[in-house]
């Protein structure tokens, strides 16, 4: 196993020094499922939850969680984010929503984070509008898928 890089000589969580790091665009990818009820698919397909557009607030919810990372995560740097996606894709079997959020960046170290808070984010505001018609809702699969740089 590799050594920890959050660990500072005595042990103690400490943030990575990136300085000396070149500024490289990065690029992550992460994803996750909210599975459903084929009813609650219905109503958020139909436009009929209550509480608004499901997806269009998972999107918004998801971008704004990307660009706030550093602030939840405590050892995460902040970051200058030159993009954020939100998609969807409806699965059938078993029914649930596919979330897939990508992160951009030009600088010294990668967007994992970023990209893994946006989905998590966007599946939980997805939960938080559905949860009064579908208490068997589950988050499930969250993942990184990719991460690049160049």
């Amino acid at each position: 196993m590799s050594e920890l890089t959050h660990i500072d000589d005595q042990g103690r969580a400490a943030m990575v020094d990136v300085s000396a790091k070149p500024a490289q665009r990065r690029e992550a990818v992460a994803s996750g499922r909210i599975e459903l009820l084929p009813e609650t698919v219905s109503l958020i397909q139909q436009s009929q939850v209550t509480k608004g557009d499901v997806l269009a607030t998972a999107r918004l919810a998801g971008i704004m969680a990307a660009k706030k990372t550093a602030e939840l995560i405590p050892l995460c740097h902040p970051l200058a984010l030159t993009h954020v996606a939100v998609d969807f894709e409806w699965c059938e079997e078993p029914c649930a929503l596919l979330i897939r959020g990508s992160a951009r960046t030009q600088g010294p170290t990668g967007v994992e984070m970023e990209a893994l808070t946006c989905v998590s984010v966007a599946a939980l505001t997805v939960y938080d509008m559905c949860k009064a018609v579908d208490s068997s809702m589950r988050i499930t699969d969250i993942r990184l898928d990719s991460k690049t740089k160049q």
